[in-house]
């Protein structure tokens, strides 16, 4: 797993956006008839451009269902709060971001502690640590 924080884009494809928050197209194109928040603007052929701040509503959004257990009108109601209070939702983006970024750390430091356990057993060649 290669550590993958958002790039400095300006916009993101769908296919982008799902290897950066871990989700299926489907699920996002879902979201997006749930959440008024999650509008990505369309191209000129009609794909769906995300901006920075899309995804950074989609991992917020990710975090409600699927770590805090909101159900989907749980984390509407929730974000309509985080809205009311504009400060606040900016907290919560910004916590959700560095935890997705510390979680992507562990993973790739567990990776290098697997290659070098492996490497001492004579498992592993010097060279790149192989992704899982």
């Amino acid at each position: 797993m290669a550590f993958n924080p958002i790039a400095k884009k300006e916009y993101y494809s769908i296919g982008e956006v799902c290897e950066i928050t871990g989700l299926k197209p489907h699920v996002l194109r879902y979201w997006e008839t749930q959440f008024k928040s999650l509008m990505p603007v369309k191209n000129r052929a009609g794909n769906r451009a995300y901006r920075k701040r899309d995804i950074e509503m989609i991992q917020l959004v990710k975090t409600l269902l699927y770590e805090r257990k909101f159900t989907i009108d749980g984390a509407r109601q929730k974000l309509a709060e985080l809205r009311k209070d504009g400060a606040q939702l900016e907290v919560e983006l910004e916590e959700t971001a560095l935890k997705d970024t510390f979680r992507e750390l562990a993973d790739e430091l567990a990776d290098v502690v697997a290659y070098i356990d492996a490497f001492r057993r004579g498992e592993a060649a010097p060279g790149e640590i192989p992704e899982r």
